[in-house]
């Protein structure tokens, strides 16, 4: 179908709830979504798209049909979509990585040494399983846990082939394996382990408990105080472990916290398990791609995915922000649960504080997962398709003016490759042959200077830029463009317009064309840097230049001028010239009477000039 047809199909649209399925020309889902009103919500896609992410432009231009499914009430618009997003998992619906059903933990009871795994189903081997739990993160978290409390091997040794044929590995230093590898560690110590593993896995924490209890106290009474201590720890570390595989296994949490960080190359949905109201678990998924939606859109659509198909669930979740889905959500969860699920956004307090511990983890996630090159590819990737760039702008060159009247007029050029200053690319002018202040004709100098010397093939200059901003407006942008394609050049071109905070906002095109950057806050970081820079650059230079005019001036001749009073005169009169040509009275307006006084001598002397 052509955009139109769409367009004229949306409109056709019923004022009804429903699921929308996007599809390409091939018949792939693309994108699922639901609909208070499918037809004022997919008319938006086929509108102007200005007001678009850049992730819904994309999708957009992939659309050759879509279908509709009216519901009967937004509740169960909200199920069908969250069963057809799991069914189809489209390329632009966010997506859970986690979201593949709820894992077992697998233990072969059938092997000499039995060991722990993760399986996604109960098969027929002779295997144990214990089951279904939460997530996969969670869960091995849970295998870690057993193994730590227990001194379980977690190595890729093979028992008994690998008994006494090598030293003991870093785990058993560490004092988190008994060292099964050794020779003289029994079968059946190894067994004794397991069984104490199964039944803290089925549940029987109370009866573990205290048997480690009573053999601890034994130990005490025998004065084997390092075993005491050590059944102590382990007895500390099931009853930890007890609480985490209730929340794993989805069993009846006081409280889940809710966070969520958005970086510049990935970002991460964090969920903290409370049983009691103490700190239990934490399960996390992290997302290769930033997402450009609305927080509440995006963890309306987590939040339904996570807890969706649950049949255990916390008496209440808490959110960072208000959800759209809140009602919804609630009768789903509340009905799959068989009690009432509460969803709270807390403004204050102590369950404010529990919201900037998730956000803060999902922040450190995303910090642990993502290295700079990749930081820096997405954020020049995104800076790319926000300006229409043909390619990421690797190398940004930046150009400001700075002038105080007709002296020392000056500009910067301060270069950015890879996202990172490059200093040793920086570069200075002074403007020539300027009578007044003239910001458009002082850019128009400065950048035929710099691009007649790239065309002539001078070394310093022999490095193109893949974007050129310039402080100003569409003005500045516009005397950029004229001066390229004099040169025959063609280098993207943006200004840059500044808030009233003196930040840069927007970047604007020689034709007027705004994009605003501050809806993403690492772009808006990296643009306002660059702008920084430039303007600090320029500001540098031309305070050397005025020093550099005023060091051994005339004005230092003149006794009881020393620095202040000399710098007072400049800035009051500007230059020398009009110091010269100042009556006394004006002059006994910036300095003291004496001082005044000498100055107009001085400058009456017959013979001397400025």
């Amino acid at each position: 179908m052509t955009f139109d047809e769409l367009k004229e199909k949306a409109h056709a649209l019923p004022l009804k709830p429903g699921v929308y399925i996007m599809q390409d020309a091939k018949n792939t889902v693309i994108y699922v979504g639901k609909a208070k009103a499918l037809k004022n919500r997919v008319s938006q896609y086929f509108q102007d798209s200005a007001s678009h992410t850049e992730k819904t432009r994309a999708m957009v231009s992939q659309i050759d049909h879509f279908d509709v499914i009216v519901a009967d009430s937004e509740f169960e618009a909200l199920v069908l979509e969250n069963s057809l997003i799991k069914r189809h998992q489209p390329h632009y619906n966010i997506l859970l990585k986690d979201d593949k059903g709820y894992p077992y933990i697998r233990l072969s009871v059938n092997e000499d040494y039995p060991r722990f795994s993760l399986a996604n189903k109960v098969s027929e081997d002779g295997a144990r399983y214990f089951g279904p739990y939460g997530s996969r993160g969670a869960t091995w978290e849970i295998v870690d846990a057993l193994r730590t409390a227990l001194k379980l091997p977690s190595c890729s040794r093979k028992f008994p082939r690998d008994i006494g044929k090598e030293r003991p590995c870093l785990n058993y230093h560490m004092g988190q394996c008994a060292g099964w590898c050794r020779p003289g560690m029994s079968q059946e110590r190894h067994r004794e382990a397991i069984d104490q593993a199964v039944r803290l896995l089925e549940g029987k924490f109370k009866e573990v408990g205290e048997e480690l209890q009573a053999e601890m106290e034994r130990a005490a009474e025998e004065l084997r105080f390092e075993k005491a201590a050590e059944l102590r720890d382990r007895y500390r570390a099931i009853e930890l472990l007890g609480k985490r595989q209730k929340v794993v296994a989805g069993s009846l949490a006081d409280t889940d916290v809710v966070g969520f960080f958005r970086g510049t190359a990935k970002s991460c949905f964090v969920v903290l398990h409370y049983v009691e109201g103490e700190l239990a678990a934490k399960d996390w998924d992290l997302m290769e791609t930033p997402m450009e939606e609305e927080l509440s859109d995006v963890l309306s659509t987590l939040v339904s995915q996570y807890y969706g198909g649950r049949g255990r669930l916390p008496r209440q979740i808490l959110l960072p922000c208000e959800i759209e889905d809140e009602v919804p959500l609630t009768r789903m969860l509340s009905e799959a649960s068989g009690r009432r699920v509460t969803f709270v956004t807390p403004q204050r307090g102590a369950k404010m504080d529990l919201i900037r511990l998730a956000n803060k983890n999902a922040e450190e996630e995303v910090a642990r997962w993502t290295t700079r090159e990749e930081r820096v590819s997405k954020l020049l990737e995104l800076l790319g398709r926000m300006l229409g760039l043909p390619k990421p702008p690797m190398r940004i060159e930046s150009y400001d003016i700075s002038n105080q009247g007709a002296d020392d007029i000056v500009a910067s050029m301060v270069v950015y490759v890879n996202a990172r200053p490059l200093k040793r690319d920086y570069r200075r002018f002074k403007l020539k042959d300027m009578e007044h202040p003239d910001d458009y004709a002082s850019m128009e100098q400065v950048l035929t200077r710099r691009f007649q010397r790239y065309v002539d093939g001078d070394e310093k200059f022999r490095d193109l830029p893949d974007l050129l901003l310039i402080d100003g407006g569409e003005n500045h942008a516009r005397v950029a463009e004229k001066v390229l394609a004099g040169l025959g050049l063609s280098i993207p071109v943006f200004g840059m317009v500044k808030d009233d905070r003196h930040r840069t906002r927007a970047l604007v095109t020689a034709a007027g064309r705004e994009i605003g950057i501050q809806q993403n806050q690492a772009v808006f970081s990296l643009i306002g840097q660059i702008q920084e820079e430039t303007h600090r650059f320029a500001i540098e230079f031309h305070r050397q230049q005025q020093n550099q005019r005023v060091k051994g001036s005339v004005l230092d001749k003149i006794p009881g001028v020393g620095e202040k009073r000399r710098g007072d005169l400049l800035k009051h009169f500007k230059s020398v010239k009009n110091i010269r040509a100042a009556t006394l009275s004006e002059l006994e307006t910036v300095v003291p009477k004496n001082t005044a006084k000498a100055v107009y001598d001085f400058f009456r002397e017959e013979g001397t000039t400025p």
